[in-house]
C-alpha cells in the first residue's frame, strides 16, 4: 500500500470526494482516506503522478509520504503526525473574539443593555451599521479559509462543512450590507420607522459569531483528534535519536540513520537500544515493555536478539546492528499501526454514503426552508435566519469522524498492549469472532518439553535419579534430553563423564559409567531388561494417560526410577480459554499429538473440543470445516500456521516477539500469552461499540438538529433556533464525538468482569467417541457430560475431518498404515510424519507412539522397501505395512 499525504480535507464530504476521484484512476483497486490523519492508502499499479493529478483535480492538494524511492523514516512519521492545526486555530480564535466582542458592543450591547457609545454616534444608524460592517468584515477575513474551502468545493461541485459555514456566513453579512444600504436610503428620504425596521435585520454579529464558535469546534476537535494518535506518537517517541557505534576502534556518536547493518554499537545501563540487533559481548537485563507491553525485564546474553527502543537495564552490552532504519521491530509496528488507520472498517462505509450526499441536501433544505417561510407571509429576514440555522447547524464532520477516531484510539490501546491489528477490518472483524481454533504447540502450551515429575524407585534419591538421567542424556540430541539437562543444570547438578555412549534407535541409551552400565528409556523397552514394580507401572500409566512421557532409567539392571516430560501448558491458557468461553466463543484445539496426549491437554486447557492427528498442511482444511459453522479466528505462531491463518476470517500469530511482519496474520500478538487473544476480542468489541455510540450520535445530532433549525416545531411549540446557537450546537458535534472516542483510552482490556456472551453463538452437533470400549455420544457444548468421561473434552480425528471435505476423493485414494517400532513421544511422531511427508509428497500423515503406526493416504500403491528405508533412516524400525 502507497501512503500519501492530503491537505484541504475539512469533513467527511471531502474525504468521501478524494476517495471517488482517485478510485476512478485507471489501474486503483483500492483506496481509502482518513480524514483523522489527513492520509491515503492507494492499492494498484497506479503511478503516483495519476493519483496526485486526480487529488489535485478534484481541489484538493497530496503528496507521496517519504521522498521518491525512499522510505519514510520515524522522525518523518512523527512529524507529520505533529499537531500543526491547533496553534494556527488559536490565534484565529483570540482574534477572532477580540473583534467579535467589540461587534457585540456595538450590536447588542449598546441596543439590548443601554452600554455607552461616544457622542457621535447617538442616533447616528449609518455610522453604527458602518462599525458592525467592518468588524465583521475583519473577523470574515480573519477566518477566509472557511470561505476559500468552501467556495472552492461548490466550484467543484463537491460541497463540503465549510460550504455550509460559508454560504451560512456570506448570507448573514450580505443581508446585512443590503439592509445597511436600504435604512441609508430611508434616512435619507425621513423614513425613521423604516429606519429602525432595518437596524432590527442587522445580522452582521452572526455572520462573526458563526465563523467565531466554528473556530472554537475547529480548535476543541484538532486537540482532540491530536489526542488520538497519543499511542502512536509515544512509539515513536520511544526511537533514540543517536547511536554510540564503533569505527576504527573508537566509540563514536552518530545519528540513528547513519547506523548501517553490521555496525557495532555499544549500549550502557539505563539507554535505549538504538536499532535492532545480535549481542555478541556481554550480558544485561532488558526491558522491552515499550514494544510487549511486558513489565519483567528479560535476561539476555550473547547470542540473543535485542530491539530498538528497548532499556537496557543493567550491564554493558556490545552488539552487531541487523536491522535499521524502517526495517527495526518498532519501525514496523509504527507502520502497521500507520497503515491501519489508513484503512477503512465495514462500518465506515455507511457514514461515507451519507456524507457523499449530505451537504447537497442540507443546502437544498436551506433553501427550501426560506422559500417556505417566504410563502407563509414572514419577512425576508426571519426567513433567511430559519435558512441560516439549518446552514450551520449541519455537521457532516461529527458523521466522517466517528469511525476513524474510534479505530485509532484502539489501534493505539493495542499497541501499547503487544496487540497489533494489521487493518481496521481486523479490528472490526475480531468482535464478531464466534469459533476460536487454537494451535496446541507454542500457543496453549510452551513448545518446549519439560519435567514434570520425578518418581525415584525404592532407596533411590531424587537427586541421584537425576545424576545419572542428567549422565545418561548429556550426549542425546533427541528433544526429550534437553528437557532432563535443564531440569538438571536449574538445580545446580554436576554430571559424570560416561563411556560408550549408544543412541538405540526408537529404544533408548545406553552408555558406561565407571564399571557400571546406564539405560534408559520408553517403558516397553526398559521393561524388557529390567524388573519394573507394579506400583511404578501403574504411575507410568497414568502419566502417560496424562499426556506425558515416562522416561524409566535404570543402573546395573535395577530400576532407577521415571522421570516424566511434558510439552506443558502456558500458565495463563486454562484461564484464557475460560474468557473465550465466557464469551460466548467456541473454542476447539488442534494438534498433531495422538488422542491420549490430545485428550490429556485438552482436558488440562478446558477447551470445547480436540482435533487429534493434525499437521501443520491439514490445519487448513480443518479451518475450513470449521468456517462452515461460523466466524473462525486460527491463533497460530504464524510460520508452520501461514495457510490456517490464511484461510480463518481472523488470522491470529501469536508470540511473534520481534518478527511482527508476518503476512498471514491479521492480528499479530507480540508476546507469548495465550491471554491475549481474548484481550484483542475484547478490544475489539469495545472499538465496534464507541464506533456504533458515535454514529448514534452524529445521526441523531443532525436527525434533530435539522428540524429544530429550519422551524419545524414553531408551530406546535413555538421553539426557534438563533443561527449563532446553530453555530455552537455544530461546533461542539465533533467535539463531542471525538471525546466519546478518547474514552477508549481508559479501557482495560484484560478485565474479564464485564464480558458478555455472543448474541449468535454456534452450535456442534453431538461428538460420538470410543471411551473404555463404549460407544459415547457427548453434547460439545455441554461441559459437564464431556468432563465426566475420563476428565476430557471431545476429541476428533483430523482425517475424519479431511475426508469428509474430500470425501469424493479419498474414495479414489489407497490407505497405507505402518507398523513403526521405536516411537517414544510426539516428538518422535512429529519426525516419522516429517519423514514420510517429504519423502512421498503426502499431507495427511498421522503417527501413534502408543498404537506403533503411522497412517497416510497416497494416490496409488507405494514401494514399501522405500517406506521401510524412509523410516529407518529416520532412527526406527518397520515390522509390517498393509495397503487397501
Amino acid at each position: 500500500m502507497e501512503q500519501y499525504n492530503v491537505t484541504g480535507m475539512s469533513c467527511a464530504a471531502c474525504s468521501a470526494r478524494v476517495e471517488k476521484a482517485v478510485n476512478k484512476v485507471p489501474g486503483v483497486t483500492s483506496c481509502s482516506v482518513s480524514l483523522l490523519t489527513n492520509s491515503m492508502g492507494v492499492e494498484g499499479t497506479a503511478t503516483a503522478s495519476a493519483i496526485i493529478s486526480a487529488v489535485e483535480e478534484a481541489g484538493y492538494g497530496c503528496s507521496l509520504k517519504g521522498a521518491a524511492g525512499q522510505k519514510e523514516s520515524v522522525s518523518d512519521a512523527e512529524k507529520a503526525l505533529e499537531d500543526h492545526e491547533t496553534p494556527i486555530l488559536k490565534k484565529r480564535l483570540i482574534a477572532s473574539v477580540g473583534f467579535l466582542l467589540v461587534l457585540m458592543y456595538f450590536s447588542m450591547g449598546h441596543m439590548m443593555w443601554g452600554w455607552p457609545l461616544p457622542a457621535w454616534f447617538n442616533d447616528n444608524h449609518i455610522a453604527m451599521g458602518l462599525v458592525q460592517l467592518l468588524l465583521a468584515g475583519i473577523v470574515m477575513v480573519i477566518n477566509q479559509k472557511f470561505f476559500i474551502s468552501g467556495f472552492k468545493s461548490l466550484w467543484h461541485r463537491s460541497p463540503n462543512m465549510d460550504t455550509l459555514v460559508a454560504l451560512g456566513s456570506m448570507a448573514s453579512f450580505v443581508w446585512s450590507v443590503y439592509a445597511l444600504f436600504a435604512m441609508t436610503r430611508a434616512q435619507v428620504d425621513g423614513n425613521s420607522e423604516l429606519v429602525m425596521h432595518y437596524m432590527m435585520e442587522f445580522y452582521f454579529e452572526s455572520a462573526a459569531m458563526i465563523l467565531t464558535l466554528i473556530t472554537v469546534g475547529k480548535m476543541l476537535e484538532a486537540r482532540s483528534k491530536g489526542k488520538t494518535t497519543d499511542a502512536l506518537k509515544g512509539l515513536m517517541k520511544l526511537a533514540p535519536k543517536t547511536a554510540v557505534v564503533i569505527r576504527n576502534g573508537q566509540e563514536t556518536t552518530v545519528p540513528i540513520d547513519q547506523v548501517v547493518k553490521g555496525d557495532v554499537f555499544v549500549v550502557r545501563p539505563g539507554e535505549n537500544i538504538p536499532v535492532d540487533g545480535v549481542i555478541i559481548e556481554g550480558s544485561s537485563a532488558v526491558n522491552e515493555s515499550a514494544l510487549t507491553g511486558e513489565s519483567i525485564p528479560v535476561d539476555k546474553a550473547a547470542g540473543d536478539l535485542v530491539s530498538a527502543a528497548t532499556v537496557n537495564q543493567s550491564g554493558f552490552i556490545k552488539c552487531e546492528a541487523t536491522r535499521v532504519g524502517e526495517d527495526t521491530t518498532l519501525s514496523q509496528i509504527i507502520k502497521m499501526v500507520s497503515d491501519a488507520a489508513a484503512t477503512k472498517a465495514p462500518i465506515a462505509k455507511i457514514a461515507d454514503r451519507v456524507s457523499g450526499v449530505f451537504v447537497p441536501a442540507v443546502i437544498t433544505i436551506a433553501i427550501v426552508t426560506t422559500i417556505i417561510w417566504l410563502l407563509t407571509g414572514h419577512e425576508f429576514g426571519y426567513a433567511l435566519a430559519r435558512g441560516i440555522s439549518v446552514l450551520v447547524i449541519s455537521c457532516p464532520c461529527a458523521l466522517g469522524l466517528a469511525t476513524p477516531v474510534a479505530i485509532m484510539v484502539g489501534n493505539g490501546m493495542g499497541a501499547k498492549n503487544g496487540i497489533l491489528f494489521k487493518t481496521a477490518v481486523s479490528l472490526e472483524e475480531a468482535g464478531k469472532i464466534q469459533i476460536v481454533a487454537l494451535d496446541k504447540t507454542g500457543t496453549i502450551t510452551s513448545g518446549q518439553p519439560q519435567v514434570t515429575d520425578i518418581l525415584p524407585a525404592d532407596g533411590v534419591s531424587e537427586n541421584d535419579l537425576l545424576t545419572f538421567a542428567y549422565a545418561l542424556e548429556k550426549k542425546s540430541e533427541h528433544p526429550l534430553a534437553k528437557a532432563v539437562l535443564e531440569k538438571a543444570s536449574d538445580l545446580g547438578l554436576l554430571s559424570p563423564d560416561v563411556t560408550s555412549f549408544q543412541a538405540l534407535p526408537g529404544n533408548g541409551l545406553s552408555a558406561q559409567l565407571g564399571t557400571s552400565t546406564l539405560i534408559g528409556g520408553s517403558m516397553k523397552y526398559i521393561s524388557t531388561l529390567v524388573s519394573v514394580s507394579p506400583a511404578l507401572l501403574s504411575q507410568a500409566e497414568k502419566l502417560a494417560e496424562a499426556g506425558k512421557t515416562p522416561l524409566l532409567f535404570a543402573k546395573d539392571g535395577k530400576l532407577l526410577g521415571i522421570i516424566a516430560v511434558a510439552d506443558v501448558i502456558k500458565p495463563d491458557s486454562a484461564q484464557a480459554v475460560k474468557e473465550l468461553q465466557n464469551m460466548g466463543i467456541h473454542v476447539v484445539m488442534l494438534t498433531g499429538d495422538n488422542e491420549r496426549t490430545a485428550r490429556a491437554i485438552g482436558a488440562q486447557a478446558g477447551v470445547d473440543q480436540v482435533i487429534a492427528g493434525v499437521l501443520p498442511d491439514g490445519k487448513e482444511s480443518v479451518i475450513r470445516s470449521l468456517k462452515e459453522k461460523g466466524k473462525v479466528a486460527m491463533v497460530g505462531d504464524g510460520i508452520n500456521d501461514a495457510p490456517a491463518l490464511t484461510r480463518a476470517d481472523i488470522g491470529i500469530a501469536i508470540g511473534a516477539g520481534t518478527d511482527v511482519a508476518i503476512d498471514a496474520a491479521d492480528v499479530v500478538l507480540m508476546k507469548s500469552q495465550l491471554s491475549d487473544v481474548p484481550a484483542a476480542i475484547r478490544l475489539s468489541r469495545a472499538t465496534l461499540r464507541n464506533i456504533h455510540e458515535n454514529l448514534f450520535w452524529a445521526f441523531f445530532y443532525n436527525v434533530i438538529g435539522i428540524p429544530l433549525a429550519a422551524g419545524v416545531w414553531i408551530p406546535i411549540f413555538g421553539w426557534t433556533l438563533n443561527p449563532m446557537f446553530g453555530a455552537a450546537a455544530m461546533s461542539l458535534s465533533s467535539f463531542c464525538v471525538v471525546t466519546n472516542a478518547l474514552r477508549l483510552n481508559l479501557f482495560k482490556i484484560h478485565d474479564a468482569t464485564k464480558d458478555k456472551k455472543l448474541k449468535k453463538q454456534v452450535s456442534f452437533e453431538p461428538v460420538k467417541e470410543t471411551v473404555s470400549g463404549k460407544s459415547v455420544n457427548k453434547d460439545v457444548n455441554n461441559k459437564e457430560t464431556a468432563s465426566t468421561i475420563n476428565n476430557s473434552c471431545p476429541v476428533s480425528r483430523s482425517n475424519d475431518i479431511n475426508n469428509n471435505i474430500n470425501k469424493k476423493e479419498n474414495d479414489t485414494m489407497v490407505k497405507v498404515t505402518v507398523n513403526v517400532t521405536g516411537m517414544m513421544c510426539g516428538h518422535c511422531e512429529a519426525h516419522v510424519n516429517k519423514a514420510v511427508q517429504e519423502a512421498f509428497g503426502v499431507q495427511d500423515v498421522v503417527s501413534s507412539h502408543d498404537a506403533g503406526t503411522t497412517i497416510f493416504t497416497a494416490p496409488e500403491k507405494v514401494d514399501e522397501e522405500k517406506i521401510r528405508q524412509v523410516i529407518k533412516d529416520a532412527g526406527y524400525e518397520v515390522t509390517g505395512i498393509t495397503q487397501e
